[in-house]
Parts: C-alpha cells; sequence; structure tokens
C-alpha cells in the first residue's frame, strides 16, 4: 500500500475532485487495489498547476495542506468583468480603460499584506447550506462577507500585453485570486477577469515536482510508481523533527503523552528511525498526539 503524496500538474479542464479519481483508477490498474486517496487544495477545472495529491496515510495531511500558502501566476485582461470573474462567466461590466504598466505596478502595494476581500459569488463557500455557485448559477443574488487574507508578495512578471498584464502572487490560504484581480482592476478604475490562472507552489511541493496527466495514466499501464511518489514526511518540512527511541515510539503509538522533552513548544513529526510515527503538538516539555500514522514497518 502507497503512502505519501503524488503532485499532480493539472491540466485545464479537469476539476480537483476528477484528479483524484484519475489517480484512484490508475492506482487500481496498477494493481494496488484500494487506496485511500485525497487532494492537497482545490484548483479550478479552469486553472492548472500544482495539486497535491495524498495517498495512504499521507490523507491525514490533507486538511494542514489546505492551509498552506501557495504561488500563483495569472493574467487579468482588461475591459470586460464577468460574472465568474475568469472566462467561463458571462460579461457583466465593460470599461474603455486600459492601465499602463507602471499604474499597475504602483497600486500593488495596496494589495500586499493583510488585506479584505469578498470571494467571488461563484464559489464553492457555503450560503444557509447551499454551495455559492449553485445559488449564483440559479440567479440568486449571492452576497459573500468580507474576510481578511494574506498576500505575502504580489509582482508584475514578464512584458506586457495588449490590454493584460501577468502577476505573480504568494498567498495564503483562503485567497481567491479571480476575486484579487478583479480588485485590482477596480483600484484601477476599470474592470477585468482572469484569462489564465497556474499555480506553480502548493506549500512545499512545486511545478518541479510534479507529473503531466500522461505520466499518470502510464503508471495504470505498469509504470512504476515510486520515482514519482514522495514520503509522506514531504508534506512536513516546515516543521522539525523529533527522534524518537523504540520505547518512546511505542508509547506514542499506543497514544500516551511524553514527559520532560526540553525543546521548543510547537509541532514536531515524531520519527523512528527515518519512519514518521506521527504528528505532535508540544507544549511545557509534554508531547500530545496531534495525528498517528499507522506505517506497518515502525510496528515492534
Amino acid at each position: 500500500m502507497p503512502h505519501g503524496w503524488l503532485i499532480l500538474d493539472k491540466p485545464v479542464g479537469l476539476g480537483s475532485t476528477q484528479a483524484v479519481s484519475a489517480v484512484k483508477r490508475n492506482l487500481r490498474q496498477a494493481g494496488y487495489g484500494k487506496v485511500k486517496v485525497g487532494h492537497g487544495g482545490t484548483l479550478d477545472p479552469l486553472a492548472s498547476g500544482v495539486l497535491p495529491i495524498a495517498l495512504g496515510e499521507a490523507t491525514k495531511l490533507a486538511g494542514r495542506m489546505l492551509d498552506a500558502s501557495k504561488i500563483y501566476e495569472f493574467t487579468i485582461a482588461f475591459g470586460a468583468e464577468t460574472d465568474t470573474l475568469d472566462l467561463e462567466g458571462k460579461v457583466i461590466a465593460i470599461s474603455e480603460a486600459r492601465p499602463a504598466h507602471p499604474q499597475v505596478e504602483a497600486v500593488l502595494p495596496r494589495f500586499t499584506g493583510e488585506i479584505a476581500q469578498v470571494p467571488p459569488a461563484y464559489s464553492a463557500l457555503k450560503v444557509d447550506g447551499q454551495r455559492a455557485y449553485d445559488l449564483a448559477r440559479a440567479g440568486e443574488v449571492v452576497e459573500l462577507a468580507s474576510r481578511r487574507v494574506t498576500i505575502h508578495s504580489l509582482a508584475v512578471i514578464g512584458d506586457e500585453l495588449p490590454d493584460a498584464i501577468t502577476l505573480r502572487a504568494h498567498v495564503s490560504k483562503g485567497t481567491y485570486i479571480r476575486s484579487l484581480a478583479r480588485d485590482i482592476a477596480h483600484v484601477l478604475e476599470t474592470c477585468g477577469h482572469v484569462t489564465h490562472l497556474r499555480r506553480i507552489k502548493a506549500g512545499p511541493f512545486t511545478l518541479e515536482q510534479a507529473i503531466s496527466l500522461d505520466k499518470l495514466n502510464e503508471i495504470g499501464k505498469s509504470a512504476r510508481l515510486e520515482p514519482h511518489l514522495l514520503p509522506l514526511e514531504a508534506g512536513l518540512d516546515d516543521i522539525p523533527a523529533l527522534d524518537l527511541d523504540p520505547e518512546e515510539a511505542r508509547a506514542v503509538r499506543q497514544g500516551r503523552v511524553l514527559s520532560g522533552l526540553s525543546l521548543t513548544d510547537g509541532q514536531y513529526w515524531a520519527r523512528s528511525g527515518c519512519v514518521p510515527v506521527a504528528l505532535m503538538e508540544l507544549t511545557g516539555g509534554e508531547g500530545r498526539v496531534v495525528r498517528g500514522f499507522n506505517l506497518s514497518d515502525v510496528e515492534e
């Protein structure tokens, strides 16, 4: 049973749920049987790029990956705003104004740091128990509350395009790039929508580690999975490791608290040798299990 991460370079047109289904299908065809599979951050069908796919025990870290920061490259086309804020929707506003490159550069500091952002009406957020995009598609007016998000960095990349510009943004969880594009256009006294969106990093995972859908399909046709499978702990590279002796490893697998640890408070991933045992939280010298990993080769 494989445990770890497959990083998929998701193509345009494929939803995140469809990508998970494609991984399940190819693993089944490769003879791995029923493998638990999850993804580490939704990516719209019209977007491409890094989609972390968790296998086996790594699925216990998928929620943590959702909280990780992301880096996107995206193109704003000026002059028209759509109801979906991307190419898929219908035009709801137009403008003759076309900002120049220096004007765009000048407003970017206003969108860097912690900002307030209203999510798109066409989003998966729930309103009275229903998805916002379902209500919007039904013709209802969707009003979503503003939320605080953090834009760690925002910069123009590449050459200016006719009537459009491409940016790179490093953002916190919960940030909607389509809303960011809309708001940048409004500050520039025009309107705009996203025509290209590519995620180049999600948490610790980058495009350099990603495989194409074609490569994934080759695994289903007997190509080896191992060269593309990253270890479970690859999703924990932002926190330190805690080395356990055999007795401590046994205690942690049983869910017991470790005492007398002279380490700084915070999260650690505990390991026995090089094998992950648990995600732990240390406070006041005591370590408690947040998530245990049931990997057979650490059993006594």
